[in-house]
């Protein structure tokens, strides 16, 4: 099948690139007319957050309009000098495209009171919009107010969407790509080789991100989504299609014509492209299970990214090099005529080395992770909030300031939603409100909004502690178990405990607790999978193995720095804090497609040796010098395209970067080049043992496909051919 599509997309390549640049342009025309709204859906119908919402939702309280807080402080922010200053501002605000309605915090009405600090240091104004994603432009109008009236110590900053600072699209991505240009470069030495992966990776992203702003309309999407998308399209789809013209260019200098080179790249390496792209997406898509809103639509939009790097890599990318030809090393560079034999390249020293002292080698790689993975036995699932960003962001210093003013728990209030049978029963929330506000950890509770005849009473809760701290947590199932069981008992009162920080731990508490549940089915999958490729027991139960500490390694780094803030400063990430209770999860699922890829990549060559040989030792070896140059590369792209997001200005998309980047680095590194060598070497033939009644019920997957042909053309080079011909020659 891969053949003839080769065949077809060669000889009609002039379609398949108009139709490709039409999809590009169709698709980023429709994604920008119609681009869904961005937001965040939890779906927990069985969670009491979920049960606080949807009776907030009945009765029509609050609307989905954009809203920001403006904060004030000075040594008195009720002097009339500072109220004149402060209601100036206020004014000129309420003229600002967009903004519906300014509630300052002097204006002489009850609400206002509470807007005030005790010590009337702090103060801040509400301010709501009247459209539900306040454009960029809009709320840089309103900050340039700041230089204005910041003055004679007035203090001023800025809580909400709308105010925080960003980064210009596509920055990050920029410098990830102008890395992988770097390393392309160097690994080709030719500027027409480096460009095609390039050139496939953009096609593919630029339709990808297409779709994810058209699935915002059906689904939840956050607004990191996309970033998300970017960051695993491009460091794919450069992969996928480095794969590809590695194996092109090796096909060209053994003589083959064009047309044919491009078929048996495709049905080649373009088969392990498509197996390792599959992989990535089932895992992806397999996160469904979670059933919560957001989590699906993080996932699908990932997916569909590399559904089309991975569509643009069969199909564009073949096409592309029907124009190419044999100009592939066009452009050269002075370094690109060096050669290496293959018997003398470091990957075989390295590989002998290793093999020489298996046991010392095995033991310090599974030290060196194991000890790397140790924070993540205190890994605390969370949400980050604006007490996690830069100190130097003007969102940070409103929450710092309001905290100050009124309270660390302030900026994380807890609503109860309370079911009011009828007005006998609303006489006794003032009874419910006192239990309430005398529970261990709250600071303050209101008074009971509610109207006769009404039946939903709200009351708000100000934790005496920050939203992320723990005991806040714990004040949060304190409620739920203890006070408002033995408060509300034969009242006529159901009272649930919601808002944004009790629903963030519901969050929490689901996917901890399915996450294990998902990495040991992805385990299972993976190690299926490798058991009918390979067939083999030890070889994919090893890969397991190693694929579990070297995930576990790059969790233990991310929780040093993100959760414990060692080095954060360095990285800009702000306040420590907890780890997105997602992050995790979709790490794994997107890890464990991308180490198939180099698992199948290295281990099929290893395979092919043997198979030939019968020597383990000299197929490890062999394998390993034949792909190590391919997988460094792969790997330095990978590493490189997911490490610039670290540099963006999301804390969640940092946390993918530097997680992804890390475990990339660790897997090409200490897995590939240390541990499978040594216990492979200690294993010995044992590696290949497949007992004769697992052969009878497991299918065979063939994943390289033409090994025999392939093994044909490796033995007719001889021992002399140069190392840069190899690159790729397991595909």
């Amino acid at each position: 099948m891969l053949d003839r599509l080769a065949h077809v997309t060669y000889r009609r390549r002039w379609l398949v690139l108009a139709i490709w640049v039409v999809l590009l342009v169709g698709m980023s025309i429709l994604g920008s007319k119609f681009a869904g709204v961005n937001k965040v859906e939890f779906n927990l119908p069985a969670s009491d957050s979920q049960k606080a919402f949807d009776l907030l939702k009945s009765a029509g309280t609050g609307d989905d309009k954009a809203a920001g807080k403006i904060v004030f402080a000075a040594a008195d922010v009720a002097s009339p000098a500072m109220q004149s200053q402060i209601t100036a501002m206020l004014d000129s605000v309420a003229k600002q495209p967009h903004v519906a309605t300014v509630e300052s915090p002097f204006a002489g009405t009850p609400r206002a009171a509470f807007q005030v600090s005790r010590d009337r240091t702090v103060a801040y104004a509400n301010v709501k919009f009247d459209e539900r994603i306040v454009s960029e432009e809009t709320g840089k109008q309103i900050l340039a107010l700041h230089d204005t009236y910041a003055k004679d110590g007035l203090r001023i900053a800025f809580s909400g969407q709308m105010f925080q600072e960003r980064k210009p699209p596509g920055a990050t991505e920029a410098i990830g790509l102008i890395a992988a240009v770097i390393i392309l470069l160097l690994a080709f030495g030719s500027v027409l080789a480096m460009g095609l992966p390039i050139m496939t990776a953009l096609f593919g992203i630029g339709i990808g991100l297409a779709i994810v702003e058209l699935l915002a309309n059906v689904m939840s999407m956050p607004d990191f989504a996309s970033q998300l998308a970017s960051m695993i399209g491009i460091g794919v789809g450069i992969d996928y299609a480095l794969f590809i013209v590695t194996r092109y260019r090796q096909l060209l200098h053994d003589g083959h014509d064009p047309e044919t080179a491009v078929v048996k790249a495709i049905k080649t390496s373009g088969k392990a492209v498509l197996f390792a792209g599959c992989t990535v997406v089932i895992s992806l898509l397999g996160m469904f299970t979670m059933r919560i809103g957001f989590v699906n639509g993080l996932a699908t939009g990932a997916a569909c990214a590399v559904l089309i790097t991975m569509a643009a890599s069969v199909t564009l990318l073949p096409a592309v090099l029907g124009f190419v030809g044999h100009k592939i090393d066009s452009l050269a560079l002075p370094w690109a005529k060096r050669t290496t034999t293959t018997e003398r390249n470091i990957w075989y020293r390295w590989s002998r080395f290793v093999q020489h002292h298996p046991l010392p080698m095995a033991l310090v790689g599974i030290v060196v992770l194991g000890g790397l993975a140790l924070p993540v036995f205190g890994i605390r699932l969370g949400s980050s909030d604006d007490g996690n960003l830069p100190k130097s962001t003007t969102s940070r210093q409103a929450y710092d300031l309001l905290s100050q003013g009124f309270g660390p728990g302030f900026n994380g209030q807890v609503l109860i939603a309370v079911k009011v049978a009828d007005d006998a029963a609303g006489a006794k929330l003032p009874t419910l409100r006192q239990a309430i506000a005398s529970t261990e950890g709250v600071a303050f509770a209101s008074p009971a909004q509610w109207e006769p005849g009404s039946d939903l009473a709200v009351i708000g809760v100000f934790p005496t502690t920050s939203p992320q701290d723990v005991r806040t947590v714990d004040l949060i199932h304190r409620l739920r178990s203890d006070t408002i069981p033995a408060a509300t008992d034969g009242t006529g009162l159901q009272a649930h405990v919601g808002g944004a920080t009790a629903l963030s731990e519901d969050v929490n508490q689901v996917l901890g607790q399915r996450l294990f549940v998902f990495i040991a089915a992805v385990l299972a999958l993976s190690f299926l999978l490798l058991l009918a490729v390979f067939r083999s027991v030890l070889v994919p139960l090893k890969a397991v193995v190693m694929n579990l500490l070297s995930i576990g390694a790059s969790y233990g780094l991310l929780v040093l720095i993100f959760q414990h803030g060692v080095g954060a400063g360095v990285l800009g990430i702000g306040g420590a804090g907890p780890i997105e209770s997602f992050v995790p999860m979709m790490m794994f699922a997107i890890l464990f497609g991308l180490s198939m890829d180099y698992e199948v990549f290295l281990l099929s060559r290893v395979k092919e040796e043997y198979d030939r040989t019968k020597d383990n030792s000299t197929a490890v070896a062999d394998g390993l010098s034949h792909t190590a140059r391919v997988i460094t590369a792969a790997a330095a792209i990978m590493v490189c395209v997911f490490g610039s997001f670290i540099f963006g200005d999301n804390r969640v998309i940092k946390e993918f970067g530097f997680g992804l980047a890390i475990a990339v680095l660790i897997d090409a590194t200490i897995v590939r080049m240390v541990l499978v060598p040594a216990t492979m070497e200690l294993l010995g033939d044992a590696n290949w043992w497949f007992p004769k009644w697992l052969e009878r019920i497991v299918p065979a997957i063939h994943i390289e496909g033409e090994i025999e042909e392939l093994l044909d053309e490796i033995e007719g080079r001889g021992d002399d051919t140069p190392e840069r011909e190899l690159v790729g020659a397991n595909d």
